[in-house]
């Protein structure tokens, strides 16, 4: 029996004990499969001891979101069975399948008895999956099991396509669910600054929902592309992408939709720096999102986060790429008075841009305050985090060897300390 020095390591890295380890993914695997993990302080200590040298599948993905990293990364080793498996991405779908209990692809299909024909209460029981990961999103957000159980949703939902009998009707609802799962997992992968996988993401969304015909979810998955583009800061691009969004009927026929996709547009001309085409698209994105029926049945994903709030956010971001701070802070203002309390990161996302903005004005000791307002708990998200950086590189700039500086830096320390 070799001990597991890689883990121990890591565990010591992040100064966490093993009962906190056991929390943390007892959580992440609630998140994977809807039920809270039961890994306790002796799980850890048989992992640390080399007396589990390999966890269980939903364990290996929990630990993966723990660490950001892969399991052979943590000192876990295959043996057996495992060891002769095809790949561990492959061990990973089987295995979550099987962890995932009532939402497997063998219970909706019942592939033990042969192709059945499958319906609406299908579709809305995949409905009610997304729902559990638009939900998860919000709360977390970036993080890689929300990605990895988006992407497992979206396979399961072309199982169920593939070895089922339906209508030509429920086919395009059962595409249109795997596109809207795979568009969750783009933009987990685009919020945890994962873009290469998040590229990827998008080639298979768009060609899902494009099978599905739901102009809906292209949009949902062209306007992610316009975004991962301009988080890539490629405004090109990202005007390209968002144009095939506005351009799609949903948004000519929904006030709500096409709101939206001027205020992204906004954000990707703050890049170029014309903050004439900036007012333009607000402009036109706040005339549309006054004109929406706030009692028209729409899709979840878009009622669950855009509002004055989010317009308000896509301004702020569009003034601060551009460099007009006056109009950046005073969006961020609005934007958090307007915020819903439940949206812990993209609170702590606002926080930081006023911080940047304040900074942009030439006030420094404001700009600190705020920055150290971020609750630590989300200062650890990989978005927040960069923008934290980069205003603490900043600051360097501005006031370098000023008590200011020592203060954050000080601050920025041990914040790190904490939530690492």
């Amino acid at each position: 029996m070799v001990a597991n020095a890689a883990l121990r390591l890591r565990i010591a890295e992040r100064r966490m004990t093993k009962a906190e380890l056991a929390r943390e993914v007892n959580a992440e695997v609630k998140t994977l499969t809807g039920k809270l993990g039961t890994v306790s302080e002796r799980t850890v200590h048989n992992w640390l001891t080399g007396q589990t040298r390999w966890p269980p599948a939903k364990i290996r993905l929990a630990l993966t979101a723990v660490f950001d990293c892969p399991s052979e990364e943590l000192g876990f080793v295959p043996t057996g069975r495992a060891q002769s498996s095809a790949t561990e991405e492959d061990v990973k779908r089987r295995d979550f399948i099987a962890a995932a209990g009532g939402t497997t692809v063998a219970a909706l299909t019942g592939a033990a008895a042969g192709p059945r024909r499958i319906g609406i209460s299908d579709v809305q029981h995949l409905q009610a999956r997304f729902a559990e990961v638009v939900a998860s999103d919000h709360r977390h957000g970036g993080r890689l099991s929300i990605e990895t159980r988006a992407g497992q949703l979206a396979d399961e939902a072309l199982a169920l396509q593939e070895r089922s009998t339906a209508t030509q009707r429920i086919r395009a609802q059962l595409y249109a669910s795997a596109a809207s799962f795979m568009s969750s997992a783009m933009w987990a992968a685009i919020d945890g600054r994962r873009f290469a996988a998040a590229l990827q993401y998008h080639q298979k969304a768009a060609s899902l929902a494009a099978m599905s015909g739901d102009s809906s979810i292209q949009f949902r998955i062209w306007s992610h592309a316009g975004s991962l583009y301009r988080h890539l800061g490629r405004p090109g691009d990202a005007l390209a992408a968002n144009d095939v969004a506005r351009n799609l009927p949903i948004a000519r026929r929904d006030p709500l939709f096409a709101s939206l996709g001027h205020a992204r547009h906004a954000a990707i001309h703050g890049l170029t720096g014309d903050t004439n085409a900036v007012r333009r698209s607000l402009g036109h994105a706040q005339e549309a999102l006054d004109r929406a029926d706030s009692g028209v049945s729409r899709p979840l994903w878009i009622t669950a986060f855009y509002d004055q709030a989010e317009l308000g956010s896509l301004a702020l971001a569009a003034y601060l790429s551009a460099g007009s701070w006056e109009e950046a802070e005073a969006h961020a203002h609005r934007c958090m008075a307007l915020r819903r309390g439940a949206m812990q990161r993209s609170h702590a996302i606002t926080t930081v841009r006023l911080a940047h903005a304040q900074l942009g004005r030439g006030d420094l000791e404001p700009a600190v305050a705020t920055a150290m307002s971020v609750p630590a708990e989300v200062s650890a998200h990989p978005r927040v985090t960069g923008m934290l950086n980069a205003f603490d590189t900043k600051l360097g700039d501005l006031a370098d060897g000023s008590n200011l500086a020592r203060t954050w830096a000080e601050y920025a320390h041990n914040s790190r300390r904490t939530t690492a």
